[in-house]
């Protein structure tokens, strides 16, 4: 009796909170549908770009509000994970007819911070270990990473390197994947090292929740006017740069290869590009990119982040690496 007249004394007497509400979440019903999307559509034919050819894409729609910002993704045969920024999961299978099934939701178990706000959860790359499934996502207001395990239910571990202390909120690991034979890479949005160029980069010599503080430092020079955005790694071993810039209220992207034998303590990369998605191609904010192997194919895809604005789209593009002669790109 003496809990019962206490908790209503409480409930009376104590204000509603008026602060912040909490982050929004998808909702239970795992609903979205895809429209099929091309290349150019002042010319459907159009399926060339640099040194990629275009397979397909689609839009990504759903009444949810929440729905969007993805800003990473994972591809394995023919199953898609897409993280947004506001920590959402979302999963699916991809028909080659482009129709959708077994989709899902969830959120991130654990983070940074409470998860109460947008920024605990601002999930910005994500690479998935191929020997453990364990998959590892970067958060860049908190310039740290966090371990999940494969079905993305439990966290494992989490890291803020040192190294990372200094990177400005919002422009952290913005592009990150795990590196073959163990270790991981990170590009940091827009600040370069201290007497450096471009934008700081660390390679982390095996898992940093371990050992944070091994590796070094070098400097990644994306495109002119761009800063990367996402990164994976190719079959062959290179690195496959996303670059975005933001300019006259419209969006493009450049993708950019890197030799890994290039990337040394203190050097400045820069890489070659092969591809640029701005008007009139199909053009957005796009923020993930993955590769995967059909055959003998190299095949790209990519996913935009559209910001759950009306003016933007959640796209799905896929692509076949076919690089043509240097003088030939079109």
């Amino acid at each position: 009796m003496r809990f019962l007249i206490c908790a209503s004394l409480f409930v009376l007497l104590v204000p509603e909170w008026s602060g912040k509400a909490r982050i929004s979440l998808l909702g239970p019903d795992p609903a979205f549908t895809v429209a099929r999307v091309p290349l150019d559509e002042s010319n459907p034919a159009r399926t060339r770009v640099g040194d990629l050819v275009y397979l397909g894409g689609v839009r990504l729609r759903s009444d949810d509000s929440q729905f969007g910002g993805f800003s990473s993704l994972a591809v394995a045969g023919d199953r898609f994970t897409l993280l947004s920024d506001s920590g959402d999961i979302v999963r699916f299978a991809l028909g080659r007819n482009w129709q959708v099934h077994d989709r899902s939701y969830a959120e991130l178990p654990d983070g940074p911070g409470t998860g109460w706000e947008k920024a605990d959860r601002d999930s910005e790359s994500m690479s998935v270990d191929p020997r453990t499934g364990a998959i590892w996502v970067g958060f860049e207001n908190a310039n740290a990473f966090w371990r999940y395990d494969s079905t993305f239910r439990t966290a494992q571990a989490h890291v803020a390197p040192p190294v990372m202390h200094h990177w400005p909120l919002n422009k952290g690991p913005e592009a990150m994947m795990l590196l073959p034979g163990g270790g991981m890479v990170t590009i940091g949005e827009q600040d370069r090292w201290p007497g450096g160029k471009g934008r700081g980069g660390v390679v982390f010599a095996g898992d940093p929740s371990v050992h944070p503080r091994r590796g070094f430092r070098f400097d990644y020079i994306p495109p002119e006017g761009s800063s990367p955005s996402d990164m994976t790694l190719l079959p062959d071993g290179r690195w496959l740069i996303l670059n975005r810039r933001f300019a006259w209220f419209r969006f493009s992207n450049v993708l950019t290869i890197v030799d890994p034998a290039d990337v040394k303590p203190g050097a400045t990369v820069r890489g070659h590009d092969i591809a640029t998605l701005e008007s009139p191609l199909i053009h957005d904010n796009f923020e993930g990119v993955a590769a995967t192997q059909e055959g003998r194919a190299t095949v790209i895809w990519l996913v935009s982040d559209d910001n759950q604005l009306p003016v933007q789209r959640s796209l799905l593009l896929k692509f076949r690496l076919d690089p043509v002669a240097r003088g030939d790109r079109t």
